[in-house]
């Protein structure tokens, strides 16, 4: 009996998947990479979840040669694929199915894009099967700086530049109010039933059972965070100050003004509050550590190189976000200190129009 020798196809060993037919966006035809997932080649490599719009870089697997191992593919954050027409060099249509693109439509977010669900790019803020847009709300004029749903209530609020807050109806998604504040809304949040709106120099304060408003002076320029915690206000402005008042048995002025919170050398954009602490995100480009009961500042916090722009407590975490491009991750320490334990940094490129994402982590 002759044996015959195995014949591989030569035109798809050793090769490794096109990365970008992977993400979605692969244009060249023909390909030298693969436009499919085989065996081969996924038991050889391993995706690593590393990079953002599904690019994936492969590693190879010390575990696995070329075994039966069960296929790993790729998470489609958008399965809808796209059939349009396109013509040839000779003037000849014909209709192709392209996969669709990660990159938001950016006519989409001016509402006009004329292509519709035909568009190959993203008609959603968000990707994968756990959201779905229930409504656009888009009565306001200028930038949104706000939005609350206080507890208990089944109305939406939000403020804008426009110099307006607007009271929407959570079932309908009908704008159900108006209210001029006859300046630009630069924050607004909720806490029981009052609603607070950062505006210039001042913070307006109205009751939403009782509908009784009351002015609240004490900042310098706009107001750009707001944060309660220890049932106290928190205002941030412009000049770097942090206006905190307390609440008042006077039923004519139910807030008193308790402190000013001075460190920050320049405007301070973010706070939060995380156990006993409050913590305020300057344009200083650092993080201000204050005490609850005492209202002193206890650390600054020196990680980021620009504007801090986001904070959130999680757990026993703080979470910070710049525009050094970069996410740290700050713990606290037996010495009592917070330092960083993990950063992720997101730089965000436009080269010809298109936006390139380069990501990379590190551990403190």
């Amino acid at each position: 009996m002759d044996i015959k020798p195995v014949q591989r196809n030569e035109q798809h060993f050793g090769r490794k998947p096109c990365s970008y037919w992977l993400a979605g966006r692969c244009n060249r035809n023909p390909c030298r990479f693969l436009h499919s997932v085989t065996p081969s080649s996924s038991s050889y490599y391993t995706p690593q979840y590393n990079k953002p719009k599904n690019a994936y870089r492969y590693t190879r697997n010390p575990h696995s040669h070329y075994s039966d191992e069960k296929t790993t593919t790729n998470p489609k954050y958008n399965s809808k694929a796209v059939t349009v027409r396109e013509t040839n060099k000779t003037g000849d249509e014909k209709s192709v199915t392209k996969k669709p693109s990660q990159t938001l439509c950016r006519y989409w977010v001016n509402d006009n894009c004329v292509k519709g669900d035909n568009c190959q790019n993203l008609h959603s803020w968000f990707t994968g099967d756990g959201f779905s847009t229930l409504a656009k709300l888009k009565e306001h004029k200028k930038v949104v700086t706000g939005i609350t749903i206080p507890v208990g209530s089944d109305k939406l609020y939000s403020g804008s530049t426009d110099g307006i807050v607007r009271t929407w109806d959570c079932h309908t998604g009908q704008c159900t109010n108006v209210r001029n504040c006859g300046s630009e809304v630069n924050s607004l949040i909720s806490e029981g039933p009052w609603i607070f709106v950062g505006l210039n120099n001042v913070v307006k304060a109205w009751n939403i059972q009782t509908s009784m408003e009351f002015t609240l002076d004490g900042p310098r320029g706009k107001v750009l965070a707001m944060v309660v915690g220890n049932d106290i206000l928190f205002a941030a402005a412009q000049d770097g100050i942090i206006s905190a008042w307390r609440g008042s048995s006077d039923a004519n002025s139910p807030f008193e003004l308790a402190a000013s919170l001075s460190g920050h050398t320049k405007a301070i954009v973010c706070l939060t509050v995380g156990g006993k602490m409050l913590f305020s995100g300057s344009m200083d480009h650092s993080i201000k550590v204050w005490d609850l009961d005492t209202l002193q500042c206890k650390m600054t916090l020196n990680g980021h190189t620009d504007m801090v722009t986001s904070l959130i407590c999680w757990d026993s975490f703080l979470l910070s976000s710049s525009s050094d491009c970069t996410i740290k991750i700050w713990v606290a320490t037996e010495e009592g200190t917070i330092k960083v334990a993990y950063t992720h940094t997101e730089e965000n490129i436009f080269r010809k129009g298109s936006l390139i994402c380069k990501t990379s982590s590190s551990i403190d």
